[in-house]
């Protein structure tokens, strides 16, 4: 996400702060929105003042069934109060409550706002707290007689005001529209927001236009794109978008961290699968031209590569060939030669010392320094003299000549050679087996380690050129001053 804002905009910072601060204000409306049905129950137990204020925006109203049943368990406390837990009356208030518990069970009140686990924690209750299997019995052993006096009548009613009542008052139904959906009536919180925003996206797409009129008015407002989630009635979660923008831009929010860590994931994956695919092909068009024998004919005859872009007119590969045997002779060999003498000595005196004759010279005296001294002066002379006429084959006009027809027959002889086909095919399957291994620990490689690496040494090349960059700016000011 660049962060970019119009020239309109820098000039009028304070405004744009102020509708990037409304904007919040809408999603954070939006989200609360969202999420009431799922945390009503939250707020119902624990700030009721956000119920009260807004379950009449969501057509939340008490469900008459729970209510009623209620009212019948706060007519049967009075009841006691008045005549006492052993009396006609009591039995009669209970007799009602044991009905309407079955009627609720059956009924299920609960299901319409999906609430039916509330119903299950409520008999799971009164299960564990009368020992009864179902929850049909639990709640007619509960309201008995027998029951609330053998346990207690103020502990049993204590334990239903604190524990069961609260999960009956917490279910609730909404009203139904004639279109048969639930009641909502946010959208007139949201419409004064919508108005707002849309008279100011009617004033940016002006300002768009004036500065450049050869736009039309739907590119101009599809410059201002994200601005649209903020008029939408619905998906209104999508507003989250326009506000980060917003915030960004009038730096009431900070996400170059995020940008920095968002850009990174996506370098490194597409160029990751990029550098996968590059390499994949070049090493498959590899494996095809060695398929067709174009490597060979393109190595030895350089005249054939059509089409083919030459540079300098120059044959490479000849060149390189030259190149490496003139830092051959000229420079390698008479750093190594010493060793070459040694390795000539060392085969000479071998070679001599295995001869009858040359034996029988180490029992005279007078002879015993003459085969030792003929070896070292012969690996000289043959060092020097093989040496001598390399320089001499490079430099001398008939004998580079040679060695050119020498070269070319040697081409064409290895050419010959390697077109045969139980050659070709057994050069060719190595070739393609080597490039196949390359090929799989080439992707391997840039999946483990490659683009991670490549990633951070960019990273710290930029910082480098900017740590330069701020060096030189303070040189700069130091001088002017």
């Amino acid at each position: 996400m660049t962060k970019y804002t119009p020239h309109f905009e820098r000039r009028h910072l304070w405004r744009e702060r102020l509708i990037a601060i409304i904007a919040l204000i809408n999603l954070v409306l939006v989200f609360f929105d969202i999420s009431y049905i799922y945390a009503r129950d939250f707020y119902w137990q624990f700030i009721p003042e956000i119920t009260r204020l807004y379950d009449p925006v969501k057509g939340i109203k008490p469900h008459p069934e729970t209510v009623n049943y209620l009212t019948q368990v706060e007519d049967l406390q009075a009841q006691v109060i008045a005549t006492g837990l052993p009396s006609s009356q009591v039995e009669n208030q209970l007799s009602q409550l044991r009905q309407l518990s079955l009627q609720m069970i059956e009924d299920n009140p609960f299901a319409v706002t999906d609430q039916s686990n509330i119903l299950e924690k409520i008999k799971d209750e009164l299960r564990q707290r009368t020992g009864e299997n179902s929850g049909r019995d639990a709640f007619t052993t509960f309201w008995s007689q027998n029951h609330l006096q053998s346990r207690g009548w103020q502990q049993e009613i204590n334990f239903w005001n604190t524990q069961i009542q609260p999960l009956i008052a917490i279910n609730y139904y909404r009203d139904i529209n004639k279109f048969g959906k639930f009641v909502d009536w946010f959208w007139l919180i949201d419409l004064p927001f919508i108005i707002i925003f849309a008279l100011d996206l009617l004033v940016r797409i002006s300002l768009i236009k004036r500065h450049h009129p050869k736009l039309s008015w739907l590119k101009a407002l599809l410059r201002r794109w994200y601005d649209i989630f903020l008029l939408l009635p619905f998906w209104r979660s999508l507003r989250v978008i326009p506000v980060l923008i917003r915030l960004y831009q009038t730096e009431l929010l900070d996400l170059a961290p995020l940008q920095a860590e968002a850009q990174r994931d996506f370098v490194i994956g597409f160029a990751s699968q990029l550098t996968e695919m590059v390499g994949i092909q070049v090493i498959d068009q590899m494996q095809s031209a060695i398929k067709r024998g174009d490597v060979t004919t393109w190595l030895l005859h350089p005249e054939s590569r059509q089409p083919y872009v030459q540079i300098n007119n120059t044959n490479e590969v000849a060149a390189l060939t030259k190149r490496v045997v003139n830092v051959s002779v000229y420079d390698v060999l008479p750093k190594v030669q010493p060793d070459i003498e040694d390795l000539l000595h060392h085969s000479i005196t071998t070679t001599l010392n295995q001869l009858p004759v040359w034996q029988q010279l180490q029992y005279f005296p007078a002879l015993q320094q003459l085969p030792a001294q003929l070896t070292e002066n012969l690996s000289k002379f043959i060092s020097q003299t093989a040496y001598k006429n390399l320089v001499n084959a490079i430099e001398d006009p008939i004998a580079a000549e040679i060695t050119e027809r020498l070269s070319r027959n040697f081409r064409d002889a290895l050419e010959a050679e390697l077109q045969k086909k139980h050659n070709m095919q057994e050069i060719q399957s190595l070739l393609i087996d080597l490039l196949e291994e390359i090929k799989i620990n080439y992707v391997r490689g840039v999946e483990e380690f490659g683009i991670e690496q490549l990633i951070d040494e960019a990273e710290q090349l930029q910082y480098k050129i900017k740590s330069y960059s701020q060096i030189s700016s303070n040189s700069l000011v130091k001088k002017g001053q």
